[in-house]
């Protein structure tokens, strides 16, 4: 019903922004990547998906067409409701979140507070034959030393998506412990 607003941006309190358009002010739940975008005062453009329910109506916004296709298509899976899949999508980007269904990774998916393990396994299953195409790329499997990595990364506040960069960016041909793919993944930071 509402697939876009284009406006002036009012408040942003997040997840919330408030976005002026055509002197009605919309409160939007938005995506981490939407809010990053607005600024107080300035023009904004959020594509939208409207949830109605029996106890009201929410808007949700994002910053561009792919992450909101993504939002409806996690929707689209049992269990996941508006709010899990706005989580995901705050914490994934959309190519990280694509690349981690089609490549099966659960533990990058169920790192998103609130999706567990069994949340993870059933998007995976729900969406890596919708999601797969040649745009995503094959990755190999995390071994159990990159996985404890990544989990020590985004215990550092890095954010999945850029804690995964960080340990792509290493050797695969060196042999590297735990802490050694650390210091070398902060280093990539650095």
């Amino acid at each position: 019903m509402i697939a876009r607003i284009r406006g002036v941006v009012l408040s942003v309190t997040p997840p919330h922004a408030v976005i002026d358009a055509g002197g009605v002010g919309y409160r939007v739940t938005c995506s981490q990547t939407a809010l990053d975008l607005l600024e107080i005062g300035r023009a904004a453009d959020v594509h939208t998906h409207l949830v109605v329910r029996e106890d009201g109506w929410q808007l949700f916004g994002f910053g561009s067409e792919e992450e909101l296709e993504l939002f409806q298509t996690l929707l689209g899976v049992s269990g996941i409701g508006p709010r899990t899949a706005l989580s995901i999508l705050s914490k994934l980007a959309p190519g990280a979140l694509r690349a981690a269904i089609v490549n099966q990774q659960v533990e990058v998916i169920s790192r998103v507070p609130g999706v567990g393990r069994k949340t993870a396994e059933k998007i995976i299953f729900a969406l890596k034959d919708k999601l797969g195409g040649s745009d995503v790329a094959p990755a190999a499997r995390m071994s159990a030393t990159d996985t404890e990595a990544l989990s020590a990364l985004t215990s550092l506040g890095y954010s999945i998506a850029e804690a995964q960069a960080a340990l792509a960016s290493l050797s695969r041909n060196e042999p590297m412990d735990l802490e050694e793919k650390i210091r070398r993944a902060l280093a990539y930071f650095g």
